[in-house]
Order: C-alpha cells, then structure tokens, then sequence
C-alpha cells in the first residue's frame, strides 16, 4: 500500500483517472471507474466491487449520497465527481488517509502530505500537545504546520468557489438486538479476511501473536486458502502467547515459523537505513524485530494482521460514563464496581473517575486540564484508574514553562472543537483513529521489509458492524471480547475463552537499559527540547528510573517521545528553513 496514492496534483509519474479531470494515482494502483454523463466515481484500492456495481452507484453520485459509497468490502479511497460537487474519502480507520491544505484556487488534495506541493515543516507545539495529553483531540490535525487531515469517519467535499466541508459518513446503525448484531459482524469479518485470501495467488502471511485477535484471523484464513503464519518471541516476551499461537497453528493446520529475537532485535535500536515515514509512529521502535519475524513472509500476496481487533471487539470504562450521561447512575456503580473488584482494583477511585469525568464532560475536562497546566509543574504520578476525556501522562510532567503554555493553548482551542460528547461515541472513534494511523504509519516500513500489510478489523464494513453492537455489550464484565465468542461460535472455546494478554512492558525496559546513552542524546538533541518545550533534564530522570525497571508509569510516554525525536531527525533541514 506504501506505492498506493492518489492526488488531485499534477505529478508527472501518475496516471489519470478517467471522468476525475486532475486526478492522478500511482502507476500500477488498483481502479475501479465508472462514469455517465457528468456523473464519474473511482474507487482506488482493495476493493471487490464489479463495474455493475460501480455503475448502479452512479445514482447516488448524482444525489450527493457520499456515505453510500463506501459500503463495499475492502479498504480503498473514493473519488466522485457529479459535475456540482467533487468528493473524496479514504477508510473510516484512516488508513488510507486524505491530506489537505489552502490553495489560491482550489483545495489542494493527496493520500501523502508530501503530494500536496508544499513544505513538510514539523508542527512541534502539537507534537508536545500531542505527547503530553493524547492524539485524540485534534483529529483534523498532522504533525506538519498548514496540512489537514480527513479524520476518519469523514470526507472531503469540494465545491467551485466554497471552502472545503467535511461530511459525516460514518453510517453506523444501532442494532437493538446484540444476537444480530454478532452474527453482523461475524459475516462481516469473515468476508474481509476470506475474500482477500481467495483472490490470493498462493500462500498469504499472518501473524499469529497468540492472541484473540490474530489468532481468529489466521483460522478464517486457514479456512479459505494456505497460510503462512509467523510468531516473534524472546526472553522478555510473554510464554503463554507463544504457546497459544503454537496451538493456534496447529489447530489450523497452517504452515508456522517462529523467530526467536536476540538482544538485536530488542525495540528502539533504530538501525541505519531504517525509513523515517511521513509521521512519528510507536512501530518504528520495533523495526529490528518486524524484520527478524517477518523475513519467511517477504514477497508473499499479503500479510494479514489482528491489527484493530481491540477497538471493534472490545470497549473501554467509557460505556459506564454512556450510562451515567443517560441517567442510568444505578447501573453504572454496579457494573463499574464488579469490574474493578474483578480485577482487584479500587472500586472507589475507579468510580470517582468516571463521575467526574460524566459530570465534566469533553469540554469541561479539557478547560481542566489546561488549567493545572497553567498553574505550574507537574509531578510524574501513577495514572488514576478509570475512563478519562483527557489523562495528562508521564509527558506534561517533561514540560518547561513555555511548553505548557503551549499545550494548554492548544487544549482550550480544542475544547471549542465539534467533537461526540457522549463518552464511549467519543472513545471508539478516537481508538479508531489511532489504530488507523498507526497502520497507515507502518507502511513505509511494511515496503522496505516486502510485505503487504491488511487490517480485516479495519475495512469499513466491520467497523459499522463491530460499532452498531453498543459499547456496554462489547465490554465484559468477566469474559473478554465477549463479541467474538458471539459472532464466531466456530473458533475453539479454548481460544476464546482466554482472559489474559502479554505484556511487552519487561522487554521495553530492557531495550531503554540497552540503548540509554544513545537515547538520552537523542532527546536532549531532539527539537522539541531545543526549541523549549521538553525539559532534558526531567526526561532523563524517567528515562534512568524505567531503564532500572523502577518505575514503569512513565514507559508508554517515553516511547512517544523516542519515536517522535527520532523521526524528527529526519526533518531537520525543513525545521532550519523555518527558522
């Protein structure tokens, strides 16, 4: 997918669409097109619809009924033009993303921020804001100054003379009946995983974690075609995942190897020649392993993933703040309350979060959060248990004075933003967006390692149908991922009756013991600490404590901010034409 794109520029290297006047894709990109009249629409990607299907769509190209034209299988961008209005979409993860920017004539368009014919300069206030309280608030913005981004869930219309709207396509219809709505997405997830193996020439590649979500993937695919599935395991690495995908994979009798990582392998070595990619992603940590593990599946058709499975099968404490915003109080404390005992967590302060954060609201919580950090330092502190609008992490504590101006400028501008203001509604769809971007931030990884990654949990047909069944019903009390049991009785009651989960935390706490000196340079040398915003000397007092396996709060920040002053690196010279 990395050498997929498409744009309403002019590159030279691309091809025209036909009936799209100015549309280009890459040589060689999957298009499916119909037009009539002035009516055109293109669909860009993986995508089974036939041209039968394209044509009747025609119709609604015509009435303006955008969100209509994303319903076939598949991941893909759609363009449509019906002579009034021209529309643009990619997925409704975001993997197949749509960029734009202001132009003097019309609104430049690309699936990469690099076709938009302009400067990359780094927007390092908002990957400060970003790293300090979450990615989830600005859903329309990049990592670069001046460049959009389609959220998912949305497109883009373009009118001659009219600024760019954003319309909602979204298009997910509440079941009332969470029977049906399992066996909705059964069939749907099913289709997404066995159609792109039946159109396969040849084995495809899986992964097998061990997990729920790779491992209901990789028997489907066994069902419809051979597979390759591949495991990496270490000495940090959980045991029992690598002995559920050895059964996994003797269950679905698929071809497996397994790669057993060294020292190497362990995540932030960042190796020379390693690509940067068009924005900071947690996965770039991990590139030594993704090549160690991947290798046996190089130049195969595709590579499944479980990639997503956590967002559409399961659901967050948000659900009970949902309850608590509809009235429903009585109901929430019970819930909320088993669930923490459950799994031996104060019921008391997990009960309180998610009060207050019903009685605050999204915007409320954000005018907070810019208040305390408007009132001075913070002090690196465990997270409190519950759902949270916005949790201020290990990051706000790494703040300077002028840095925490910063974010807190951002926070209340976003508090104004339109955004859902029910709490699960609000927290799928920021989880969506983040897996999103985390798949479409691998891409330059998975071309340079000759893999082509899909993401079945992410097609926009699964997504309706995983988010049609309410949050509450997709969070168990005591089982876990109960929708999956749900909607594919034919996976084994062993698999899905697993409760437990691996922890990458022991093998990150190595790798930052590992490589400390040279990650402490890189930060200190990172922009975002030489423009003011980071404080080094806060930095490697959390990097130091978690290399010691002292404190492991400030883990997951602290790989943000590696990736991020890592990838920074790679733009030094469009920074130094800024300034």
């Amino acid at each position: 997918m990395e050498h997929e794109w498409i744009t309403n520029g002019s590159d030279g290297n691309g091809m025209a669409i036909d009936g799209l006047g100015g549309v280009r894709c890459a040589p060689g990109t999957v298009v499916r097109a119909a037009a009539e009249g002035r009516a055109a629409l293109a669909i860009v990607g993986d995508c089974p619809a036939t041209h039968h299907e394209l044509q009747a769509a025609l119709s609604a190209v015509r009435a303006g009924y955008w969100a209509e034209l994303t319903r076939w299988p598949g991941s893909y961008w759609v363009v449509a033009d019906n002579g009034r209005q021209r529309f643009v979409c990619g997925d409704l993860a975001g993997i197949r993303a749509v960029y734009y920017t202001r132009g003097e004539r019309e609104t430049p368009w690309a699936s990469t921020a690099k076709l938009l014919g302009r400067p990359l300069v780094p927007d390092l206030p908002h990957l400060t804001a970003r790293l300090a309280a979450g990615e989830q608030h600005w859903p329309h913005r990049t990592p670069y100054e001046e460049i959009r981004l389609v959220p998912g869930g949305f497109g883009l219309l373009l009118a001659p003379g009219a600024p760019p709207q954003l319309i909602d396509i979204a298009g997910v219809e509440p079941v009332e009946d969470s029977r049906e709505g399992a066996e909705r997405f059964g069939q749907a997830f099913t289709d997404a995983v066995q159609h792109r193996v039946g159109a396969a020439d040849g084995a495809v590649g899986a992964d097998l974690s061990g997990g729920l979500d790779s491992s209901a993937a990789v028997v489907l695919a066994a069902a419809a075609g051979p597979v390759h599935a591949v495991t990496y395991t270490d000495g940090y690495t959980s045991g029992e995942d690598m002995a559920f995908a050895a059964r996994v994979a003797e269950h679905a009798q698929v071809q497996h190897t397994v790669a057993a990582g060294s020292l190497e392998q362990l995540p932030f070595s960042f190796p020379a020649g390693q690509p940067t990619g068009s924005e900071p992603v947690l996965e770039a940590a991990m590139y030594a392993m993704d090549a160690a593990y991947l290798r046996p599946v190089r130049g195969l058709p595709l590579h499944l993933t479980g990639h997503g499975g956590d967002i559409v099968l399961d659901a967050s404490g948000s659900c009970w703040v949902r309850l608590v915003q509809d009235g429903r109080r009585r109901e929430a404390h019970r819930q909320a309350v088993a669930y923490a005992r459950l799994r031996n967590t104060a019921p008391g302060p997990y009960w309180k979060a998610l009060k207050d954060a019903a009685a605050l609201g999204r915007a409320g919580s954000l005018e907070r959060a810019a208040e305390v950090l408007e009132r001075g330092p913070l002090t690196p502190r465990s997270a409190t248990a519950g759902w949270s609008w916005c949790r201020l992490g290990a990051g706000a504590s790494w703040l300077t004075g002028f840095g925490r101006h910063q974010v807190a400028l951002q926070l209340r501008q976003a508090a104004g933003d339109r955004q859902p203001q029910r709490a699960d509604e609000f927290d799928q769809w920021a989880a969506l967006r983040s897996v999103g971007a985390s798949a479409r931030g691998w891409m330059p990884y998975s071309a340079v390692l000759g893999v082509r990654a899909v993401y079945p949990y992410l097609d926009n047909q699964v997504v309706r149908a995983a988010f049609a069944v309410p949050a509450l019903a997709r969070r168990g009390l005591v089982a876990y991922k109960p929708l999956l049991r749900a909607a594919l009785p034919q996976l084994p009651a062993w698999l899905t009756a697993r409760r437990s989960k691996g922890s990458f935390t022991a093998q990150r706490i190595a790798a930052l013991a590992r490589h400390h000196d040279r990650l402490d340079a890189l930060v200190s040398s990172s922009p975002l600490v030489t423009s003011g915003l980071i404080d080094p000397a806060a930095v490697r007092t959390a990097l130091g404590q978690a290399a010691r396996g002292q404190s492991a709060t400030a883990i997951a920040d602290l790989h943000q901010l590696l990736v991020t002053s890592w990838w920074l690196t790679g733009h030094s010279t469009p920074l130094e034409a800024a300034c």
